[in-house]
């Protein structure tokens, strides 16, 4: 490493020899060297400017701007088209939004006809439905009635038999059997 850097250190301890710099006074720079320059550059640059013809890069700038021209009048053609199909595309959605609307308003009238008609087809159901079971409940009812008024016959026949035979004497009993089977026997033997 300190093989490297030894050369840069001994550079800095050598004199320097006025170096380079820029002199901006006029009188002691010399003139003579930058005007031999230019006019080297102005002889061999009018041999470059003659071969690119004024009039060849006249013609270029004019096919540029029959391009750029030609560009925006297809862009504007373009546009127009656009803007026409945007037309006809705004027109096509206002007849379908049309239709849609009448579609959802005969579509709710139809829910509403056809919502009346299941809730009558419902309550005519239920009508039905309450016929039979009002009937059930009834003839449930009745057969309620007829076996609370068979109970209550038998209990007061059960009564009427346990007074009876309380009261009445053997003999008396045995003279009302008699009799009613008396009844009975002329009740059978008489023809209808």
């Amino acid at each position: 490493m300190k093989n490297v850097i030894d050369p840069f250190i001994s550079l800095s301890y050598w004199p320097s020899a006025g170096g380079f710099g820029s002199n901006t006074n006029i009188l002691e720079t010399n003139i003579i060297n930058p005007s031999v320059v230019l006019s080297v550059l102005i002889y061999f640059g009018k041999g470059v400017c003659a071969s690119y013809n004024l009039l060849s890069l006249s013609n270029l700038l004019d096919n540029r701007k029959e391009k750029i021209l030609n560009t925006i009048r297809n862009s504007e053609e373009l546009c127009k088209g656009a803007i026409d199909q945007l037309e006809k595309a705004r027109a096509r959605l206002r007849e379908v939004e049309m239709i849609g609307d009448k579609i959802r308003v005969n579509g709710d009238s139809q829910v509403e006809r056809e919502k009346g008609d299941l809730i009558n087809a419902a309550s005519e159901n239920l009508e039905q439905l309450e016929d039979p079971k009002n009937e059930t409940v009834y003839s449930e009812q009745q057969r309620a009635i007829d076996q609370i008024r068979q109970q209550v016959s038998r209990q007061a026949l059960r009564r009427t038999i346990g007074t009876l035979n309380s009261r009445f004497k053997i003999e008396l009993h045995l003279r009302t059997i008699n009799q009613n089977i008396g009844l009975f026997r002329t009740m059978m033997n008489t023809p209808d």
